[in-house]
């Protein structure tokens, strides 16, 4: 009677359909795509239950409903002035997303495309409906092998973690604060009431707030969110996380308590908004002016200042560090060739993706690992895990006697220095010198020696309870392939975009 069934009752079938789908459509000549009307079918499936949707795209909608054009010119991808596009074309999928989330259905979207796909447009469908998006460039099965074993990994995550339906979150704070931004996938039903068809441990969130009255009379405030959902079993729950903050006269007492990775995550997904609302430019002028007020306010409140001297308290010591940081990443960043759909994902990930995961994607962290030791490590299911101290994100870190690992979130990189130690080489990469290992390397083979060992569990321990599957990319000093991984060195000078030291005198003449 539907094409829904139950899934206990109707396993081997479901099981049948999988195993035939590889085959069903292999001599099919049809290079179209009509995503549109496929998604308004599944909405009127799921319209009767909700739950949840997963889109597999593999280039831009072409027919129907909801069909785009493409927008992207490759000559504009390096541009320092005006990147356009940022935003959807089209208004279909948001009002799609809206009506899923009206019937509790989350759409989820796993973009494979070697092609442009207006990601700004799709998105939609699973920003506005709670969903999650993923996105694999130039997936190829056979020729990106390490794109496929991702989605693999990815799917799996995807499938197995733990599920909520039909959730509301709602936000409280004291009387005389107010909420007046939202960040993440969800749909806003009122003033502190975000609705959200699906819920994952993998989704993040963001609040901006505002005082609006004189706080004198109190001298603690409250904010409490609570997060009502049904889960897989069908259990009706409610998770609350309440957090109290004193109340200080001091602006000294105020810089003192601030935290600074959530203060540059929420300023990171401003910026996507302001992107998007106004201009690419606009909003790197905002993350430089937010350095330039918060400490030009800081100093304003020292005595005894030399006029010259940057000064910072130690809570933001590192502020002018993440803000050069993120002006270098693929979100935010010119002169530099981004394609759009990349550049859009990394939007996406900012808006959605929990606190410790964003900063990775933001300031990456480097490890020396050719020389790893059991000193200080820790133990983890009775394993040793090292733990290698972290360097400054600057080529001048790097030595051609040895072999470094930067953890970029989704992403890591190995690379050999020329003169890397041979002994080093063979008991972790498999070969015998630096000549011999290939340009193309995304595994380290399980090799019965120490050195195998402790950088295999210090790499398995970083990519546990990860949202995303990282690829490894072994990068060999002077190969091609290094490009990517120094962009990655946030202190260094690139061709379109300040040092760490010409950042601080940058910010230095602007409080001057």
């Amino acid at each position: 009677d539907s094409l829904l069934v139950n899934l206990y009752e109707s396993k081997e079938l479901i099981k049948d359909l999988l195993n035939a789908l590889p085959n069903m459509f292999t001599n099919t000549r049809e290079t179209h795509s009509a995503l549109g009307p496929a998604l308004q079918a599944a909405f009127k499936l799921m319209s009767p239950t909700g739950g949840r949707v997963s889109v597999f795209q593999t280039q831009l909608p072409s027919l129907g409903a909801g069909l785009l054009q493409s927008r992207e010119d490759p000559n504009q991808r390096s541009s320092t002035k005006v990147v356009q596009h940022l935003g959807p074309a089209t208004d279909f999928y948001k009002k799609l997303a809206l009506d899923c989330s009206g019937q509790q259905t989350a759409v989820d979207l796993f973009l494979l495309s070697s092609q442009y796909s207006d990601l700004a447009s799709l998105a939609c469908m699973s920003k506005y409906s709670a969903g999650c998006i993923y996105y694999y460039p130039s997936f190829h099965y056979t020729h990106n092998p390490s794109q496929a074993e991702k989605l693999q990994k990815d799917l799996k995550r995807y499938l197995t973690r733990k599920i909520g339906f039909e959730a509301v979150m709602r936000i409280r704070c004291t009387k005389g604060l107010s909420m007046h931004t939202f960040h993440g996938n969800f749909f806003v039903r009122s003033t502190d009431l975000l609705s959200l068809a699906n819920i994952n441990p993998d989704a993040g969130f963001a609040v901006q707030l505002s005082i609006e009255e004189n706080l004198t009379d109190t001298s603690l405030v409250c904010f409490q969110t609570a997060l009502l959902y049904t889960s897989s079993k069908g259990e009706r729950r409610i998770r609350v996380h309440t957090l109290c903050l004193p109340v200080v006269s001091s602006l000294a007492d105020v810089y003192a308590g601030v935290d600074i990775q959530a203060a540059v995550c929420l300023l990171a997904n401003m910026a996507v908004d302001r992107s998007v609302s106004s201009s690419l430019s606009d909003a790197r002028d905002a993350l430089v002016n937010a350095v330039v007020d918060s400490l030009s306010a800081y100093g304003s409140t020292v005595s005894n200042l030399q006029h010259s001297a940057l000064i910072a308290p130690s809570s933001l010591k590192l502020f002018p560090l993440y803000v050069l940081a993120l002006l270098k990443q693929k979100a935010f960043r010119t002169g530099t060739s981004t394609r759009l759909d990349d550049r859009v994902y990394a939007m996406c990930q900012i808006k959605c993706q929990p606190l410790v995961h964003l900063m990775k994607m933001i300031h990456p962290n480097l490890y020396r690992i050719d020389r790893l030791t059991d000193e200080g490590a820790i133990h983890v299911n009775d394993k040793v895990v090292p733990q290698p101290p972290l360097q400054k994100l600057s080529a001048e870190k790097l030595t051609r006697e040895g072999a470094f690992l930067m953890d970029c979130g989704s992403v890591f990189y190995i690379w050999i220095g020329k003169s890397c130690d041979n002994h080093f080489i063979e008991d972790v990469l498999g070969y015998p010198n630096f000549a011999s290992i290939p340009q193309k390397m995304t595994h380290l083979p399980e090799l019965d020696t120490l050195s195998s060992e402790r950088a295999r569990s210090f790499i398995t321990w970083l990519r546990d309870n990860r949202p995303l599957s990282p690829i490894l990319h072994v990068v060999k000093d002077e190969s091609p392939a290094k490009t990517e991984f120094f962009q990655h060195l946030i202190e260094d000078r690139t061709e379109a975009a300040f040092s760490y030291y010409e950042f601080l005198l940058h910010i230095q003449q602007q409080i001057c």
